[in-house]
C-alpha cells in the first residue's frame, strides 16, 4: 500500500502509534538518509580515485594522508550506519519498527525523530548503558 504524505507531515502523539502514515514517514526518512550516505560515499571514492598523493613537501603529504585516513574512517562509520538503516527498514516492513527490542513498548516519536535507527526506548537504553559502565569498571 503506497501512502502519499503531505510535505509538511510530522508524526504526532495524537495519532495511533506507528499507523501507516507514521511508518511511511519514517521509511522515507530512512531512505533519504541512506541515499545521502551512499551519495557521500560515492563522492569519496571519486575523489580518492583521482590519483595518488602528489604533494612534494613531506608535511603536506602527511597532512593529505591524515585527511584520507580520517575520510576512510568516516566512510567505515557510514557503512555501519547504512547497515543499521537497512535493519530499521526491515523492521518497518515487518511491523516491529518503533517498538523497543527489550520491552516491546513504543520507543517514542521524539526519540525516533532524533535517531530513526533506535531499537531501544530511552529507559532501556539507559539501563543498557548503566550495565555497560558497571561491567566496564570490573
Amino acid at each position: 500500500m503506497l501512502i502519499t504524505l503531505p510535505p509538511d507531515y510530522r508524526p504526532s502523539d495524537d495519532e495511533e502509534f506507528m499507523n501507516p502514515r507514521q511508518l511511511a514517514y519514517f521509511r522515507q526518512k530512512l531512505l533519504r538518509w541512506r541515499a545521502d550516505l551512499l551519495r557521500e560515499a560515492g563522492e569519496t571514492l571519486s575523489s580518492m580515485g583521482q590519483g595518488g598523493i602528489v604533494e612534494a613537501d613531506l608535511t603536506d603529504r602527511a597532512s593529505v594522508e591524515t585527511d584520507r585516513a580520517l575520510e576512510l574512517r568516516t566512510r567505515d562509520r557510514a557503512r555501519k550506519l547504512i547497515s543499521k538503516i537497512d535493519q530499521a527498514l526491515e523492521r518497518v516492513d515487518n511491523g516491529t519498527y518503533g517498538y523497543c527490542e527489550e520491552t516491546g513498548e513504543p520507543i517514542g516519536l521524539r526519540r525516533l525523530e532524533a535517531r530513526p535507527i533506535a531499537t531501544l526506548s530511552i529507559e532501556a537504553q539507559e539501563r543498557h548503558e548503566r550495565m555497560e559502565r558497571v561491567h566496564r569498571d570490573d
